[in-house]
């Protein structure tokens, strides 16, 4: 194939692919491409050591529809109260974790783990809290709660966590 028929087929191929990659999921909100660390400056692509943060009984798991990212009603409202509760601690850093399910491959579930864990955040800031307070990070089906493999379990494993740590 001579050169510029091979560089045209090349680049129709990569418009193809992020076309279906936009399109895969959901149509739900949408996030933003970037988050901002405690700094105000965008996050690295390195996830921050989850030893750093700890979990608190006052903000709630959310969980996902399958091969989903769209917050459902019901997790409304658990972000409502979350959001309610970072508000009135101010000083607390926020790390938003996504997992999903078993099913699918490594990369795609990583790609929706962060959808989760973004559109999570953009509701959040959407509720007032400040975005530069919020990292986030994407485990994919990594670090499952739940290791049957049915679809119980996967609805469980399909969630946003929060952690956060002091300023």
């Amino acid at each position: 194939m001579r050169q510029p028929a091979r560089s045209a087929l090349s680049v129709m191929f990569t418009l193809v692919l992020a076309g279906c990659a936009a399109q895969s999921g959901s149509g739900g909100v949408s996030a933003p491409a970037t988050t901002a660390d405690h700094s105000g400056a965008a996050a690295s692509t390195i996830a921050p050591n989850p030893n750093e943060f700890t979990a608190t009984g006052d903000l709630k798991d959310i969980h996902f529809d399958f091969d989903k990212y769209e917050i459902r009603p019901g997790d409304g409202k658990i972000l409502d109260a979350n959001a309610a509760w970072l508000k009135a601690n101010p000083r607390n850093l926020i790390l938003i974790e996504g997992f999903s399910d078993e099913r699918g491959t490594n990369e795609y579930n990583l790609a929706l783990s962060e959808r989760r864990a973004r559109v999570t955040m953009t509701y959040l800031v959407g509720q007032g809290v400040q975005a530069d307070r919020f990292t986030v990070t994407a485990y994919g089906k990594e670090r499952a709660l739940c290791t049957a493999h049915n679809d119980a379990c996967w609805a469980e494993n399909r969630r946003v966590h929060f952690l956060t740590k002091a300023q």
